[in-house]
C-alpha cells in the first residue's frame, strides 16, 4: 500500500511554470530603469520567500502540536521549505541593487541630511546588512534541512526517535524563526524609510508570512486531494481544522496590522505618522479599504461557516483570495516607500514571475517524496479520522 503514495506526475506544470517565470522576470528588464527593476524585484521575491518561511513556521507548529491537520499537509510544507536555497540565491540581486533600494542610508550625502539616520549608521551599513542576511538564511536553512532530513529518515526506518527530534528542534526553532523574521523585516523593509520605526512591524510580517503560507498550503491540498493518493486520506474534517487555523491567522494578522495603526494614530507623532501619510492619499487609500474588506472582513465572515470550511472547493477560493490580497497588501506596504512614481504593473509582473520560478521549484521538490509520511506514529489515527470524517 505504501508504494502508492507517490505524488502525481507534475513535470508538465513544472516546465510551464519555469518558462513563464523566466520570461516574466526577463520582461521586467525591458523598460530598463534599474531603480524600478529592483523595487519590483524586492516585492516579488519577498512574497514567495515569505511563503517558504511561513511554511517553516507552520511545519514547526505542526511538530509541536500534532494532529491530523498537520499530518496531511506536512509533505506540502516540507516541499515549500525546500525552496529556501533557491530563494537565498535569488536574494543576491537584492544585495547587488542595495544602492538603488536603500540609498537613504547607503548614500553618505543622504545620511548627512538626516540626523536620525546618521545615528543608525552603526546598524544600517552595507557590510553588517549583508552579514545579518547571511545569518537569517543560515538559521532558516539549518532548521529546514534537519526537519526535512529527519522526516525522510523516519519514512525509511520507521524509527520514532525522529519524531522526538523534530519536536525538540521545533520549540527553540520557532523562537529563532520569530526573532530572525522580525530582524529581517526591519532590515529589508522598514529600513526603506530609515527615519520611521514601529515596534510591532516585525510581528506583522510573522503573521502575514504564516497566513500566506497556510493559504497556499490549503489551495495545494485542495488540488492534490481531488486525485489519488491523497483522495483516500484527506477528509472534510482536515479541511475544517485548516479552515479554523486560517481564520485564526486572518484575525492575528488583522490584529497586528490594526494595532500598529491605532498606536501611531493615538500617539500622532510627526515622525511616526509619515508612514501612513504616504499610504493613505489617492489610490493607496482605496487600496486600504479594499484590503480591509477582502483581506479581513470577507474571509472572516465566510470562515465562520462550518460548511464553507468543510468544503475543499469553497475553502480553496477563500485561500486564493487571501493570497491575492496578501500580494496587494505587500505592494501597499512596500511600494510607497520608493516615492510617487510607482509602476504597480511592474510589481505585478514581478509577483507573477517569481510565482512561476517558485512553483517550479516547489513542484519539483514535492515530486521527490511520498505525499504522506507513511511511518509517522499518527498514520493509523489519521486513517481512522478519514473514515469518521466522511
Amino acid at each position: 500500500m505504501s508504494t502508492s503514495f507517490n505524488p502525481p506526475n507534475m513535470s508538465q506544470f513544472m516546465k510551464r511554470a519555469l518558462i513563464a517565470g523566466v520570461v516574466l522576470i526577463l520582461a521586467m528588464l525591458v523598460p530598463w530603469d534599474h531603480d524600478q527593476f529592483f523595487e519590483a524585484y524586492l516585492i516579488g521575491w519577498t512574497f514567495w520567500t515569505g511563503i517558504a518561511i511561513g511554511s517553516l513556521a507552520l511545519l514547526m507548529l505542526q511538530h509541536l502540536t500534532g494532529g491530523g491537520w498537520g499530518f496531511v499537509i506536512r509533505r506540502i510544507l516540507e516541499a515549500s521549505t525546500r525552496t529556501l536555497p533557491a530563494m537565498a540565491v535569488l536574494f543576491i540581486p537584492i544585495l547587488l541593487g542595495a544602492h538603488s533600494l536603500y540609498h537613504h542610508w547607503l548614500d553618505p550625502e543622504e545620511v548627512k541630511k538626516h540626523a536620525v539616520v546618521a545615528l543608525k549608521t552603526p546598524y544600517l551599513n552595507f557590510p553588517f546588512f549583508a552579514i545579518r542576511a547571511l545569518i537569517y538564511f543560515a538559521v532558516w536553512l539549518a532548521i529546514a534541512y534537519f526537519l526535512n532530513r529527519w522526516s525522510l529518515l523516519q519514512d525509511r526506518t520507521g524509527d520514532n526517535q525522529y519524531t522526538k527530534k523534530m519536536r525538540t528542534l521545533s520549540g527553540p526553532g520557532m523562537v529563532a524563526l520569530i526573532f530572525t523574521v522580525t530582524f529581517a523585516s526591519v532590515d529589508w523593509y522598514m529600513s526603506l524609510e530609515p527615519e520611521w520605526f514601529s515596534t510591532i512591524y516585525g510581528f506583522i510580517f510573522v503573521a502575514a508570512w504564516s497566513l500566506s503560507a497556510l493559504a497556499f498550503t490549503i489551495a495545494a491540498l485542495a488540488v492534490l486531494s481531488k486525485d489519488e493518493p491523497l483522495k483516500r486520506i484527506v477528509a472534510p474534517l482536515h479541511f475544517h481544522d485548516l479552515g479554523k487555523l486560517l481564520l485564526a491567522f486572518v484575525m492575528l494578522w488583522a490584529y497586528f496590522a490594526f494595532s500598529q495603526y491605532l498606536i501611531i494614530w493615538s500617539g500622532n507623532l510627526p515622525e511616526e505618522i509619515v508612514w501612513y501619510l504616504r499610504r493613505i492619499p489617492g489610490l493607496w487609500g482605496a487600496t486600504v479599504i479594499g484590503i480591509g474588506i477582502l483581506h479581513f472582513a470577507a474571509p472572516f465572515l465566510f470562515l465562520l461557516s462550518r460548511d464553507v470550511k468543510r468544503n475543499p472547493r469553497t475553502l480553496m477560493i477563500i485561500a486564493i483570495l487571501i493570497i491575492v490580497m496578501r500580494m496587494v497588501d505587500l505592494i501597499w506596504m512596500i511600494a510607497p516607500a520608493f516615492g510617487g512614481h510607482n509602476w504597480v504593473w511592474l510589481d505585478a509582473i514581478a509577483l507573477l514571475g517569481f510565482a512561476g520560478l517558485w512553483l517550479a521549484v516547489f513542484t519539483w521538490q514535492l515530486g521527490k517524496r511520498s505525499l504522506i509520511p507513511i511511518n509517522d506514529p499518527q498514520y493509523e489515527s489519521v486513517l481512522e479520522q478519514h473514515h469518521m470524517g466522511h
